[in-house]
């Protein structure tokens, strides 16, 4: 098995990284996936998450209220170490359940947000990191996602910098062109894994 740590900022095209790979037989265990499962209605966690932050995080269905609990934890980052405290070790857990799921040749693609900032890159042996200059990022969350921009400067801030990434980085995956430009370095990357593997 091949275990890949796959990583950027907001913004920077990770998860459209992740759909190609697993288009070429990649197993994805996708974390942000993983965290919206461990907080849905009726888990420990979100009952965690609602008796950390308060009534006010719950949608009148019971559900988490995404926008509301954003808007304490992407402002104060105390609360954002106070919810990632609560989640974090849920989605490990989940995780390695879904690795171990997976056969011993597979390539496991660890689809990880906050790599860098958990200092996760030693559980992997490679980590790669999809790199986008911080202003297309912004540009992009902005005009593609449709986010206010003080909004998405405050979600840019609450992860790690560029350079931070870089450094964790075995490889980096350059996502500043368009589409054409990315599927091409997705299957030159799926090639060198293939094998690494070997």
């Amino acid at each position: 098995m091949l275990r890949i740590g796959l990583t950027g900022g907001i913004g920077a095209g990770k998860s459209e990284v992740s759909r190609q790979l697993a288009a070429r037989g990649a197993v994805i265990v996708d974390s942000d996936v993983i965290a919206r499962e461990v907080v849905a209605p009726g888990t420990p966690g979100l009952a965690a998450v609602a008796a950390e932050f308060g009534p006010g995080v719950l949608l009148p269905d019971g559900a988490l209220d995404r926008p509301a609990l954003g808007r304490i934890v992407f402002a104060e980052p105390a609360r954002l170490a106070e919810l990632n405290a609560i989640v974090h070790p849920l989605v490990r857990v989940r995780s390695a359940e879904l690795e171990s799921a997976a056969g011993p040749d597979a390539i496991v693609v660890h689809d990880v947000p906050l790599l860098a900032e958990n200092g996760l890159a030693p559980l992997y042996d490679l980590v790669v990191v999809v790199d986008v200059p911080d202003g297309e990022r912004l540009r992009r969350l902005v005009e593609l996602r449709g986010m206010a921009e003080d909004e998405a400067r405050s979600r840019m801030a609450a992860q790690a910098g560029r350079e931070e990434r870089l450094a964790v980085a075995d490889l980096v995956l350059d996502n500043s062109g368009g589409l054409e430009e990315l599927t091409a370095r997705v299957e030159e990357l799926w090639r060198r894994l293939e094998e690494r593997r070997a």
